[in-house]
This record gives C-alpha cells, structure tokens and sequence, in this order.
C-alpha cells in the first residue's frame, strides 16, 4: 500500500514539474515572438502611435487654416467684384 502511494506521488511530481516546465517553454516562446515583431514593425519603419496623433492633430490645424483662407479670399474676390465696374471691362473675347 505505501508503494503505490509512493508511486502516485512521484506520478503527480511528475506531471507537476513537467506542467512548469510546458509554462516555462510557452513564456520563452511568448517573449521570442514578441521580440521578432517588435523587430519586424521596426524594420518595417510603421509610424508610432504619437506620431500618428501629431500628424492628425497637424492636418485638421492646417484644414481650418485652409477654411479660413478660403473664406478670406471669397471675401475679397466679392469685394473686387463689386469694385469693378461693368463698363470699364476691356477684354475682348
């Protein structure tokens, strides 16, 4: 009766350190995968998160500038336009 307990306890040490073991090998295989991404999105020269935020941020500042300056200039194209006057137009067609 003791022996077979004995053997069951070496079983289950077994199957105990073997269990570690398969963690141990999965987190190694974890952190190389991990590792040849990271390497690979390096070499691959993909913008940065924060880069991406900046070039965002940068292009909506330049859109309302664009805005702003095409109003700008209807304004003073309508104001041209309401300066000029009818009669004194030479171009010929």
């Amino acid at each position: 009766m003791q022996g077979s307990n004995r053997l069951f306890d070496d079983v289950a040490r077994i199957f105990t350190d073997a269990a570690g073991a398969a963690q141990g090998v999965r987190r190694e295989a974890e952190t190389v995968f991990k590792a040849q991404v990271e390497r690979l999105i390096r070499d691959m020269d993909i913008a940065s998160r924060e880069e991406v935020d900046v070039l965002r941020d940068l292009v909506a500042a330049l859109r309302s500038r664009n805005e702003a300056l095409e109003a700008r200039v209807a304004t003073l194209e309508s104001r041209l336009g309401a300066n000029a006057s009818p009669a004194g137009n030479t171009e010929s067609a």
